[in-house]
């Protein structure tokens, strides 16, 4: 049987209702607000693969094109392989239900979102999110929910809960927020400077705005839910868990502080490996496995890491727990490059080269849930498995990769004046080493290299890692914790928090939280922010030391560009039938030309010469006839009457037979033939355009001008 319930968040009604649809699923509910509709259906597997070792969680977001009423793109018009924007989604989704799921069940989960309906003014996103935690609520699966989430903007200083697309294009933020009952779980998104206060304060609205929501899943739990299903953990027996520990003995602490990533991480397993082969010694290879050792040794290992931090104020790599790693960083290191920089944080390295393009060169794309269609602000990143010293498949950008890349270019696209400037901009960031926080050192790197490239930013960029160790008393409640700046691989992966945020010296520009715990108190999130606005300072003053703002000019190979303003109602006769003639400009002066729907040409040329063509061409054709002013033309048609003269690029005018001479012409061949080059005068323009041009008035201006210029030579000089 059907049930709903309706959450009022903020001025809009979110209806959540479960029983009429995908009924074989363990969960499935739709989501709704205004005409946007997801499905979100959850299953998880009745037992867990033969030796699987990790916990199988797939999420899946898929927007369809009949949703907006619309055929997709393309030959096939059928959906293909994901979007950026539902990799991104699905990334959304994924981070603030995974930590949720019990420790050491590993039964394949997967969690699917499909949009049915899009009103192109309520983002779907949300709604997946909402919906998964709905659907996970009323399943069987075993889940330590609920959560609320919200999208956060700010219109005229006022916050405003889940913006329309129209809403979001007046707002100075972007706060995508999940929490639970009491605490944060996850945020991401992009601001424009927004200061820490009001940052907290928006966070603190998005708290406010889950009440609702979550109250709503309850209710529907209540209704529609299944009883939980009985699991079994798989996790090490305690007593192989205790004998590895002895084994071990107190050999672990001297190995986590070894200097160095990889000779930290050889050292702790060279334990492993000689602890691991006496307890198959004694125990048989059948009951200790290689799950069994990796388990064991990884809780081994976060134990003493957290020992380390909380009881004796130690970190792997010595450094104080606000410290931040020596930072280096140069520009312009690559020459065809129109940008690059070098930005390094310990053992944390990023390469970003910049690239000046034409409006060629914007990212179309197609978008059923409204929202804009184009980019012409571009950050890839990579992560070639080098980077951490190891071999791997090697294949296209993850979903890793392209989160990582949307969170830095997010961070530095509210610092460029892209409504303004002509060229579209990409960054690429190759990472190079990997020790914590690549998508920060992105942030920084891509600054340098835009500097480099001579990209008018407004300010630079920097950004940093914050994360937490933390201990629970019995009411589980936080009794103890220790924010680290700048946290370094290890600390990401036995520590608790992983919070990446993104800035100017005025403000937050780039946020992204995840936590490993149920959630984290905001007057302990409010500390997170300060360090990292602490830490971003010191960082941004590092790298004005190599170069503190844009060159003044552009690489030697990039396109320059010139900019005209012509007459709307000219567009067309420069573009030609068919696009006949700007074809034929952009053939001879070998640029590219885009012409906007206001008049606004822009011209990107390589070359002086072409691109002095391109001007010349463009301000002949469009310019309009000045009366009185001497043009130098070419004749173009002999008539009895007189000849017909281009005088500016595809526009002619006539030379009446009695405007050819300054005496009696009986035939117009006796003066000019086809072809001639000759000077005329513009004498008038009719009502109808019709443009009349004069040689006679033209020689005798010229001759006047001649005259007046001997003269004045004749002159004696003034004694």
């Amino acid at each position: 049987m059907a049930e709903k319930t309706t959450a009022a968040v903020g001025d809009k009604q979110i209806i959540i209702e479960t029983g009429k649809l995908a009924k074989q699923a363990d969960g499935a509910v739709t989501v709704q607000l205004g005409e946007t509709i997801v499905i979100v259906a959850a299953v998880a597997a009745t037992k867990a693969k033969e030796g699987q070792d990790f916990f199988p969680l797939t999420v899946d977001y898929r927007e369809k094109a009949a949703a907006a009423g619309k055929f997709p793109g393309g030959y096939f018009k059928r959906e293909g392989r994901p979007t950026e924007k539902e990799i991104l989604t699905c990334r959304l989704t994924d981070r603030p239900i995974r930590p949720l799921f019990p420790k050491g069940w590993y039964n394949e989960v997967q969690v699917q979102t499909i949009v049915l309906s899009a009103d192109g003014e309520n983002d779907p996103d949300i709604l997946s999110i909402i919906g998964a935690s709905a659907a996970l609520l009323v399943s069987d699966i075993p889940w330590a929910g609920p959560l609320g989430a919200v999208r956060v903007g700010r219109i005229n200083g006022k916050f405003v809960a889940n913006p329309t697309h129209s809403q979001a294009r007046e707002s100075d933020l972007d706060l995508v927020y999940v929490g639970n009952e009491t605490d944060v779980v996850m945020f991401e998104g992009s601001a424009r400077e927004i200061c820490e206060a009001d940052f907290n304060a928006a966070l603190r609205f998005g708290q406010e705005c889950c009440a609702p929501l979550i109250a709503a899943q309850k209710e529907l739990a209540a209704k529609a839910g299944k009883k939980k299903r009985e699991i079994q953990l798989n996790v090490v027996p305690d007593e192989i868990l205790q004998e590895a520990k002895q084994l071990a003995g107190d050999r672990f602490v001297p190995a986590l502080l070894t200097p160095g990533k990889l000779n930290r991480e050889a050292a702790c397993n060279a334990i492993k490996e000689e602890v691991g082969a006496k307890l198959v010694e004694k125990y048989g290879a059948e009951k200790i496995t290689p799950f069994v050792i990796n388990d064991a040794f990884y809780y081994i290992q976060k134990e003493a890491v957290r020992k380390l931090i909380l009881e004796k104020n130690q970190r792997l790599d010595g450094r104080g727990f606000d410290g931040i790693r020596p930072i280096t960083s140069a520009v312009g290191l690559l020459p065809r490059a129109h940008g690059s920089a070098i930005f390094s944080r310990g053992e944390t390295q990023a390469i970003a080269l910049a690239t000046l393009g034409t409006g060629d060169d914007v990212q179309e794309f197609d978008s059923y849930t409204g929202g804009e269609n184009e980019k012409r602000f571009i950050l890839h990143y990579n992560f070639p498995n080098f980077s951490v010293g190891e071999t791997g498949r090697i294949s296209g950008p993850g979903r890793r990769e392209i989160g990582h890349g949307a969170l830095a270019e997010r961070s530095i696209e509210p610092m460029l004046p892209m409504a303004d400037y002509p060229y579209t901009v990409r960054v690429t960031s190759e990472i190079m080493e990997s020790n914590g926080s690549t998508s920060m050192a992105t942030v920084c790197s891509g600054t340098l290299a835009l500097f480099d490239a001579g990209v008018p930013m407004i300010r630079p960029v920097a950004g940093i890692s914050v994360g937490i160790c933390t201990e629970y008393a019995a009411n589980k409640q936080i009794s103890k914790y220790q924010l680290l700046t700048d946290i370094i691989g290890w600390e990401d992966a036995y520590c608790d928090m992983d919070c990446k945020i993104a800035g100017t010296e005025k403000g937050i520009t780039g946020f992204q939280l995840d936590l490993k715990l149920k959630g984290l108190p905001h007057a302990i999130m409010s500390e997170a922010i300060e360090k990292a606005r602490i830490a971003r300072l010191a960082i941004l003053a590092e790298m004005a030391k190599t170069i503190a703002e844009p060159r003044k000019e552009i690489s030697k190979y990039a396109p320059r560009i010139t900019t005209l303003k012509i007459n709307p109602e000219k567009i067309g006769a420069l573009i030609g039938p068919g696009g006949k003639n700007i074809k034929k400009l952009v053939e001879e002066s070998g640029c590219e030309i885009d012409i906007e729907d206001d008049g606004t040409v822009n011209i990107f040329s390589v070359s002086a010469e072409g691109m002095q063509i391109a001007v010349d061409h463009i301000t002949g054709m469009t310019a309009e006839a000045e009366i009185g002013k001497i043009y130098r033309g070419k004749v173009v048609t002999i008539k009895e009457f007189g000849a017909f003269v281009e005088f500016l690029p595809g526009k002619d005018g006539l030379v009446h037979i009695s405007e050819l001479a300054n005496f009696r012409v009986k035939k117009t061949e006796d003066i000019v033939k086809l072809g001639d080059e000759i000077y005329v005068k513009c004498l008038g323009v009719d009502e109808k355009g019709r443009v009349r041009l004069s040689r006679k008035a033209a020689m005798e201006d010229r001759s006047k001008e001649i005259n007046a210029a001997s003269e004045a030579d004749a002159q004696p000089a003034a004694s």
